[in-house]
């Protein structure tokens, strides 16, 4: 009855789709694209797969397996594992609750360049502070990101299989779809300059996937880990409840370990095809140093890169901003399912009620998220901030929460399942039907030894206390 009440996926395939809509969202889209090109290309994409398979596969199973073992929400997960480690889950709650609303603030700006592109004002978003006068505008940004936030609410709202495992089985094949087509048009295009040299997709796509090793360090190579880890830890959706909360509506048929690794696959390629996407065009265009900029890649650069491809540039805007804005719904949509469900199974709440709570508070604190760029504005420096840079509220949100919570509730988890309850308890869930787990003794030496000492630098390196 627990089961029914909580909802489950039908199947593996609804996971698995619903899963890898969570993973792949904006950071994605542009942050993966900015790390590769600034880390050297393929070296980075090289790092970042041998993490994948390693560091990813270990705490994307751990999650989903504590998920289905326990058949509860990150909030009281913890807690009916281990009695006294009821605070990893509240931590591992809190972490969604403060994502939430400056995520929703974000996706309400691609919903806006969306509309722009889609109503052939494309070109307006060319103008110099497009951006930064709508992001100060006192009334836009909060009318967009509450489209965007009901949005999400209503998918939650309508449960587990009929809201969120639908939805996903629609919106992700397109997503798929529309990144592998932005992605090959991207490698046609070429450019000729003033003194007759052509520059083409394909020269940008050698500066994406080539290791460039001219003057790797020891400090440079560690800086590439660490900018790896730290993207791989954000787009995998761990730490956050997340895979825990759908890891507990997954049936006990379903086999875990080959759903794990349909994720990771299906993560990894959208990633990389991110990268394929914007970088060939950016470079044509911008060169090597346009594909440093980070969110203004997307909200600034590529907006100047459309316009510059005359009118088949507006077209390929909408598709870009579609693409993109169905990634931040389907992730932005497993965040919030992971408070809605931790308040369904912590307090009893009915989901329709549990929603609307969540969905007000979000957007109270959205709001506020919101007025960060106006009426609260002011600057603030973080131990991550770049030199000269400063940071806003939702700046210090997006640090708190991705920089500090979540390494800390990974590090624990890793203790619970390697030390405290042994990996046999993750293991024995992932394989309890008879399946096979190739990545065993991996997985072991990773969850106990590798895994949190990784992650204990990956947050001592964004709190400042060490540099490397």
């Amino acid at each position: 009855m627990e089961t029914k009440k909580r909802g489950s996926f039908g199947g593996s395939f609804g996971f698995v789709l619903a899963a890898a809509g969570s993973a792949v969202g904006l950071g994605n889209i542009w942050r993966f694209p900015a790390l590769a090109a600034k880390d050297g290309g393929g070296l980075f994409l090289v790092v970042y797969l041998v993490l994948a398979i390693t560091f990813g596969f270990t705490l994307l199973i751990s999650e989903v397996a504590i998920g289905r073992k326990t058949k509860q929400s990150p909030l009281t997960a913890y807690g009916k594992l281990h009695r006294k480690s009821k605070w990893i889950g509240g931590i591992a709650c809190l972490v969604p609750f403060l994502i939430m609303p400056y995520y929703c603030v974000i996706g309400g700006w691609v919903l806006k360049y969306f509309i722009a592109f889609l109503t052939g004002q494309g070109a307006a978003a060319t103008d110099d502070g497009y951006f930064g006068e709508f992001i100060t505008d006192k009334g836009q940004p909060v009318i967009f990101t509450a489209i965007f936030l009901i949005g999400c609410a209503v998918v939650v709202f309508m449960g587990v299989e009929k809201g969120i495992e639908r939805f996903s089985k629609v919106l992700m094949p397109i997503l798929f779809v529309l990144v592998i087509a932005i992605a090959i048009y991207s490698l046609t295009i070429s450019r000729t300059d003033e003194a007759g040299n052509t520059v083409t997709g394909m020269d940008g796509l050698k500066v994406y996937v080539v290791p460039n090793l001219d003057g790797v360090t020891t400090k440079s190579f560690s800086t590439t880990v660490m900018d790896a880890l730290g993207q791989l830890f954000y787009s995998i959706s761990v730490a956050m409840g997340i895979m825990i909360t759908y890891g507990s509506y997954v049936p006990d048929d379903t086999n875990l370990v080959k759903s794990v690794n349909q994720i990771e696959i299906f993560d990894t390629l959208v990633a990389f095809l991110a990268g394929v996407m914007i970088i060939p065009a950016v470079y044509v265009f911008q060169g090597v140093d346009g594909m440093k900029s980070g969110p203004a890649l997307m909200f600034v650069a590529l907006p100047k890169i459309f316009a510059e491809m005359g009118t088949i540039g507006n077209i390929i805007g909408t598709l870009f901003f579609a693409m993109v804005l169905f990634a931040a719904l389907t992730s932005a949509i497993s965040i919030l399912e992971a408070i809605v469900s931790s308040m369904i199974d912590r307090f009893e709440m009915k989901r329709s009620k549990a929603t609307v709570i969540e969905t007000a508070a979000a957007l109270l604190i959205g709001v506020i998220v919101c007025f960060g760029y106006n009426f609260f504005y002011f600057d603030a420096k973080l131990p991550n901030t770049s030199p000269g840079g400063s940071a806003q509220i939702l700046d210090i949100l997006d640090y708190v929460s991705n920089n500090v919570l979540m390494p800390v509730v990974a590090i624990a988890t890793c203790i619970l399942v390697g030390w405290i309850l042994k990996p046999a308890a993750v293991i024995g869930e992932a394989t309890k039907n008879g399946e096979k787990m190739g990545r065993r003794l991996l997985y072991i030496v990773m969850v106990r030894f590798i895994a949190p000492l990784l992650l204990l630098v990956l947050l001592l390196f964004a709190l400042g206390v060490i540099d490397l």
